[in-house]
């Protein structure tokens, strides 16, 4: 262990975990200016490089001690190439108490291409249910490593292949794992189109929405139409009550109308409205 120049150090490229500047960043910072890093962190010296080096372990260490104006840091050096410094990295973060659906997603994406690249996956008995697959072997050293079948772990990468907008409604906890595994394998022009409607409707997929969006896909029957109309079906766990003050409506519904005529009037107003929006939709669709 030595002391590094914070201005040799690099944070590693890539690296799946997120470094927030929230709460417990600020902590971080408040515990970093009265008693320095208290854990050394951990690097690995850059090749073709003199005294540079890539963190390993520590990048919310790092950044806070960036945060409280250190010009260096405690941290071990090990002389590790990069496969296994991504190997390092990924285990030493994964049993984090809180760790985002994404920050495992690309972590267990990053351990699978290192081990892929080292040809490394013996050392594990594989049950008798993996295929032999190189790329089930892979995952299932991963599980078996993390905890999890073979299977769980190639559904969190399938997740990389999300859009980062839905990959941060996972990580906001308004979308399910199951349905953001099934809308991994659309078309990125097709997640942006469903996104614009998800915003549009306030209102995520269900995992039988997803699931039909991937099956109309795989056949070649996915459309726009499709899509919105599949999206406009009600979902009991989503119904809520709409209510509008007679104020805010005044201007635009004629003041004779009863109240039933009021509400037939609305829903003309949308439904015109409506079909503008997937006019619209269709000719942004047909420009992707």
């Amino acid at each position: 262990m030595k002391n590094i120049s914070m201005s040799k150090i690099h944070p590693f490229e890539g690296h799946p975990y997120k470094v927030l500047d929230n709460e417990e960043m600020n902590n971080l910072i408040q515990s970093v200016q009265e008693y320095g890093i208290m854990s050394p962190l951990t690097l690995r010296p850059l090749e073709n490089k003199t005294d540079e080096y890539e963190i390993i372990s520590g990048h919310r260490r790092f950044r806070a001690a960036q945060k409280a104006g250190l010009t260096e840091v405690p941290a071990y050096i090990y002389a590790v190439n990069r496969d296994e410094a991504a190997i390092m990295l990924v285990d030493s973060n994964l049993h984090r108490e809180h760790i985002l659906p994404s920050e495992k997603a690309f972590a267990y994406r990053l351990k699978a291409e290192a081990l892929n690249h080292q040809g490394k996956r013996g050392g594990i008995t594989l049950g008798q249910n993996v295929p032999k697959s190189d790329d089930a072997r892979t995952t299932a050293v991963i599980g078996e490593q993390a905890g999890e079948s073979y299977k769980t772990v190639q559904r969190y990468i399938r997740l990389t292949y999300l859009i980062p907008e839905l990959l941060d409604l996972m990580d906001e906890g308004k979308m399910a794992f199951s349905v953001g595994v099934e809308l991994s394998y659309l078309d990125d022009n097709v997640q942006y189109a469903l996104l614009d409607i998800i915003e549009r409707d306030n209102c995520t997929p269900s995992y039988s929405q997803a699931f039909h969006m991937h099956k109309a896909m795989r056949e070649g029957m996915l459309t726009m139409a499709y899509i919105e109309d599949l999206m406009s079906q009600e979902k009991p766990n989503q119904r809520e009550t709409i209510k509008l003050s007679s104020e805010r409506i005044r201007s635009y519904v004629p003041q004779k109308y009863n109240a039933k005529q009021t509400e037939d009037f609305i829903i003309k107003a949308l439904e015109h409205y409506n079909r503008y929006l997937k006019r619209q939709r269709e000719q942004d669709w047909g420009a992707r």
